[in-house]
């Protein structure tokens, strides 16, 4: 053991004598060397400026950047695993960008700038982080892009989008296990962090590839009328396929999306099959293949096209403790990663060109980009983002934790189709939106002065709290969206705070407090919605939509002039419900639909109805309790059909039943009051109801049995 300590330490020091000894020019190589770690840790470098020719004042950006490259690849060579470089600025020619190097810590002072070179291009980068080049760390420092002075009036071809939002500040294309801490990343035409793949195009396929017939279960060609197979092999001998150990076919042209794989050695000798694979899904590659071929359900071969790729995408980033600002494009764009950490960052001002987000995690796998997979965006905060703060646009599995979106009037969060499996928790949208369409899970959010719109399906909201913003709910396929344990909070600064569109949904423990400007509640909701335990506290009216309500409570503000109605076709049910209000209680009002209030309880505190019945296909009011105590003429109606100002109008309420409920008021006012239904107006059945004090006042063919007045 001490001999072996012995040749360790003898091996450290050689190698910082190495690293001290002077050059040709007498300079040591590397100034303020240390040596961190264990005896076999490699020691840190500054690197020396003079040695790569490098200008720390601005300057040279040619030889400044060469030079940079030269001293990385330096110390890779030497098995330095940190280098740095003194404080100051470096400006990076507009032609070439900073070549990260493998197993290396890239390290700058808080003050020191990488300052990309004024220039008129659509696009460029300016530190590169390239497929294969792993265990990197970019540590500190400002990497500063030319938004400010490009020349924005040049193409880099005729072809071009002439956009110029491909200016890039830090770029990772399918590196692994890469940490980008406590930079600054400002001021680029595009981008200050973009995390993406690396595509092989392996092999393109046309007509002359492929030929009539199939494969059977042992992988023998066989003869098919109705089943065209490659003739032409997958080839999976690609190098980057047999490291990645992964493929897909793309870009299908004229061809089923779905297809049968067989798998084969490089003898001939047959592996295995896959049946049903879809395109563009990424495809696991069999120990020991060497090639498949593909067997696709056609009858034909003409005009076929398809590729074979692979999508090397970055994997195992964390991004943290960092500042992306001032860029026209975005503040970090994932465009194809796989187990991504972006924490505790500072990301606004993000404005010029579309999509303008601070994060876009967008990769186009559906148009033969790449995948991305298992996101955690966590405790970063956001703001003055001119459109978005994040979008999830596609990928899959994504975890949105802790996040403040402050970017006043725009989109906190975007949830698009293509992405799916996202658990959103312990958020504040803080004057910002949320759009979702489906798949989303989201628990302890809250949001203030802004609104949502829900799509689903598979939408679920629980624990959320609302203060002066709409939850708006339009969802495009039945209880597509779940929403429970929801409290809302209003000072009129909105004009509703639930807006229920779409298809039916279910709601859960939802309570409303508070006046909006015009209706708290409102909604052309689909027939079947379920509402249970719906609390609208001091509501300021509103059109409740279509659907079953149970247990729910609905409290007017006081004075409140403003009524409750519903006016929707489909059937609406009030069961176990409370209504209270000084003022009006609950109108209804659709000749196609129908009303039914059971086991309810209304307190009315002025000269107005508990229930009023425009028109309806059906009505049924039973064992409900009414409470008119404020009435101050008999002239008043507590149930009423229709109204006397209609009464030589057909009618419109074509059946009613109006059986069991008690209705109290405090002088001789009409509890029920069927006569001003309108001309050739049905029978109606008015039973077995308690009317204290109150009166009935009912047509003369009403079936009116066992009503007993006190």
């Amino acid at each position: 053991m001490r001999k072996r300590r012995k040749g360790l330490l003898t091996l450290a020091v050689l190698v910082i004598a190495a690293l001290l000894a002077p050059s040709a020019d007498g300079r040591a190589d590397g100034n303020e060397v240390t040596v961190l770690g264990t005896p076999l840790g490699m020691p840190h470098v500054e690197i020396d400026l003079a040695k790569f020719g490098i200008y720390k004042d601005g300057t040279h950006p040619v030889e400044t950047t060469k030079g940079i490259n030269k001293a990385l690849k330096w110390a890779q060579e030497q098995g330095i695993k940190s280098t740095s470089l003194p404080r100051g600025t470096y400006l990076i020619s507009k032609d070439s960008r900073i070549e990260m190097v493998g197993n290396m810590t890239f390290t700058l002072d808080a003050n020191t700038v990488i300052q990309k070179e004024t220039n008129g291009k659509e696009s460029y980068q300016t530190l590169f982080v390239g497929y294969g080049t792993d265990n990197v760390t970019i540590q500190g420092g400002t990497y500063r892009g030319d938004k400010d002075k490009h020349d924005y009036t040049k193409k880099d071809s005729l072809y071009s989008s002439g956009t110029h939002e491909g200016g890039y500040g830090i770029v990772v294309e399918g590196a692994k296990n890469v940490t980008i801490n406590s930079v600054k990343a400002i001021n680029f035409t595009g981008d200050g962090l973009t995390v993406g793949g690396k595509g092989t195009l392996a092999k393109d396929f046309y007509p002359a590839h492929f030929t009539l017939g199939a494969y059977d279960d042992k992988g023998k060609p066989v003869a098919s009328a109705t089943k065209i197979r490659t003739v032409s092999s997958l080839p999976l001998t690609n190098e980057i396929i047999q490291k990645e150990r992964e493929f897909e076919l793309s870009n299908l042209i004229n061809l089923p999306w779905t297809f049968d794989l067989y798998f084969y050695k490089a003898d001939n000798t047959f592996l295995s099959s896959l049946k049903g694979q879809r395109a563009r899904t990424i495809i696991a590659l069999p120990e020991g293949a060497a090639y498949a071929q593909a067997v696709f359900e056609k009858s034909s071969t003409a005009g076929i096209y398809m590729e074979l790729w692979n999508k090397a995408v970055s994997k195992d980033v964390v991004v943290k403790n960092s500042e992306f600002a001032y860029n026209r494009r975005q503040g970090i764009t994932i465009g194809g990663a796989d187990r991504i950490l972006v924490e505790n960052n500072y990301i606004h001002d993000m404005k010029g060109t579309a999509p303008q987000s601070g994060i876009d995690a967008e990769g186009g796998f559906g148009e033969n980009g790449n995948r991305n997979s298992n996101l955690t965006i966590k405790g970063n905060e956001f703001w003055n983002n001119a459109a978005y703060d994040l979008i999830l646009y596609d990928g899959r599995d994504a975890v949105v934790d802790g996040n403040h979106f402050a970017s006043k009037g725009a989109i906190g969060l975007a949830v698009s189709d293509p992405f799916t499996g996202v658990m959103v928790k312990n958020n504040h949208f803080d004057g910002t939106r949320i759009n979702a369409t489906h798949d989303v899970t989201f628990t302890d959010n809250r949001m203030n002065d802004s609104f949502t719109t829900f799509e689903g399906p598979n939408i679920v909201i629980d624990r959320m709290t609302f203060t002066d913003s709409v939850l708006s709910i339009s969802s495009k396929v039945p209880f597509g969206v779940t929403a429970s344990n929801i409290v809302m909070y209003n000072n009129k600064k909105q004009q509703n705070a639930l807006a229920l569109w779409g298809k039916p949904i279910k709601l859960k423990d939802v309570t409303i407090y508070g006046e909006t400007k015009i209706g708290t509640v409102v909604g052309g909701i689909e027939d079947g919605s379920i509402f249970e335990r719906l609390r609208v506290i001091g509501h300021s009216g509103g059109n409740l939509p279509r659907g079953t309500y149970i247990d729910s409570v609905f409290e007017a503000a006081p004075g409140s002039m403003k009524e409750l109605s519903t006016r929707y076709s489909g059937s609406t049910v009030l069961d176990g419900c409370t209504f209270k209000s000084t003022t009006m209680g609950l109108y209804y009002e659709s000749a196609d639909g129908s009303l039914t209030v059971r086991n309810s309880t209304f307190e009315v505190g002025s000269n107005n109805p508990a229930i009023t019945i425009q028109a309806a296909k059906a009505a049924v009011i039973e064992n409900n309790v009414i409470r008119a105590g404020k009435l101050s003429s008999t002239s008043m109606a507590v149930i009423k059909l229709n109204d006397v100002s209609k009464s030589k109008n057909p009618f419109t309420v074509a059946m009613a039943q109006i059986t069991g409920n008690t209705i109290t008021t405090n002088l001789a006012a009409k509890g029920i009051s069927t006569l001003y239904t309108g001309v050739g107006a049905p029978s109606y059945t008015v039973t077995d109801n308690v009317l204290v004090k109150a009166v009935l006042e009912t047509k003369a063919d009403d079936v009116v049995t066992n009503n007993l007045l006190r």
